[in-house]
């Protein structure tokens, strides 16, 4: 989904699994004795929650997080870790929730059907939109560009160091749901993938291409403030139908609109934690994500600064998630 008003700690996969093992916070965990095994207490103890890589995410993270901690009483443990590698903790209990899954059809099979160590817990009221973007400069200066047919036409102006030869097609962290090795393959367009690292890095590549009047092609997706800073132009893909993303490395259409939800571990549904019912019960909208997302990526809040402000000017819909 990307550093901002703070550089992101970058985890790789075998630091993030080995982080796993280890308790960030003091207090009893979810599923001990005292945090309510059996679902009976009601005591929140420890309440271990994933943080991925894309300020979106950390606004979710925030938020919850906020709200646990000051009016449930939990001992929040935030794990900074890429998408998939959350997953792996829920079989221990080290990971308790996953606040923003985008697809990941996949995980949901290996760790929901098959494992039965994970739980789809709904809606987060996000709706999420991957695509293909660029600058509004070059979508008013050249209007069919919009449409990957004409790609090709324009692909030598988009070359640099990195792209071989060919376009350059940027992306963000590679940890992010992403179809666009395959989809200039398939779609037989002159265009290489080159990952910027970050939400952060492809952001500030956006922004100078903008300013600068710079060719820039990238991967980028809503909820997202900087949308509100710079109106990115989608650039049209072959339309999405059902299943036509199966094979991953046949996909030749645009992404879905992806319905955002949350995903639990099984032990911390039946481990009586208000903090489940906190989770089952969050949702908010598209727009209130990014509110939260300025604060911090702009204005420079801290996460749980941030997060107050939001809470303090939202009681009526925190009010519903503590039910």
């Amino acid at each position: 989904m990307a550093k901002r008003a703070r550089q992101w700690r970058t985890v790789s996969a075998g630091i993030a699994v080995l982080g796993l093992t280890l308790t960030a916070c003091g207090g009893a965990k979810v599923g001990d004795t005292a945090a309510g095994a059996g679902g009976s207490s009601g005591t929140c103890g420890t309440f271990n929650l994933a943080d991925n890589p894309w300020v979106g995410y950390e606004a979710d993270a925030a938020v919850v997080g906020y709200v646990a901690e000051h009016r449930l009483g939990c001992t929040v443990s935030k794990k900074d870790l890429k998408a998939e590698i959350g997953w792996q903790g829920f079989e221990t209990g080290q990971v308790d929730a996953i606040l923003e899954n985008w697809g990941h059809d996949d995980l949901k099979k290996k760790y929901i059907t098959e494992q039965k160590t994970a739980v789809d817990l709904g809606s987060t009221g996000n709706k999420g939109i991957i695509g293909w973007y660029i600058p509004p400069w070059l979508a008013k200066k050249y209007p069919d560009i919009t449409d990957w047919k004409n790609l090709n036409k324009y692909a030598s102006h988009f070359k640099t160091s990195e792209s071989g030869g060919k376009g350059q097609l940027l992306d963000g962290d590679p940890s992010y749901q992403t179809n666009d090795e395959a989809l200039a393959k398939n779609l037989k367009l002159n265009f290489k993938v080159v990952y910027a690292g970050s939400e952060t890095a492809l952001i500030q590549a956006f922004r100078d291409a903008e300013r600068n009047k710079k060719w820039m092609i990238g991967y980028f997706y809503e909820p997202q403030w900087f949308f509100s800073e710079i109106p990115l132009v989608h650039v049209k893909l072959p339309q999405y139908t059902k299943g036509c993303d199966a094979d991953p490395a046949k996909v030749a259409c645009d992404y879905p609109v992806f319905d955002l939800d949350k995903i639990v571990s099984t032990r911390f549904a039946k481990s009586g934690s208000p903090a489940y019912d906190l989770v089952k019960n969050f949702k908010w909208t598209n727009t209130d994500q990014n509110v939260v997302a300025k604060y911090i990526a702009v204005d420079r809040m801290t996460p749980d600064a941030a997060a107050k402000k939001w809470v303090d000017a939202n009681p009526d819909k925190v009010k519903a998630w503590l039910g």
